[in-house]
């Protein structure tokens, strides 16, 4: 699996159209490309290509969420 910094990441954000989108939680890298919830690349306040551990505590939703979305990689900021 591939391994993502904090750089690498901020590059899948959404903002480039064709470009996969990203974010991680909790040490992983999950493909959002195809989610109808991050239109290109946010839902809600929360942005993709970064990493959204900490703001999960204020979601309205849990962990399970994220169980059928793939993990293509870990995050492993610097």
């Amino acid at each position: 699996m591939k391994v993502f910094t904090e750089e690498e990441l901020k590059q899948y954000d959404g903002s480039q159209k064709g470009k996969p989108i990203y974010f991680a939680y909790k040490g992983k890298v999950y493909d959002i490309t195809d989610s109808p919830l991050f239109l290109d690349g946010l839902h809600f306040e929360h942005y993709a290509g970064m990493d959204l551990t900490d703001y999960m505590n204020d979601a309205p939703h849990k962990d399970e969420v994220l169980e059928n979305l793939r993990i293509i990689g870990e995050y492993k900021p610097a």
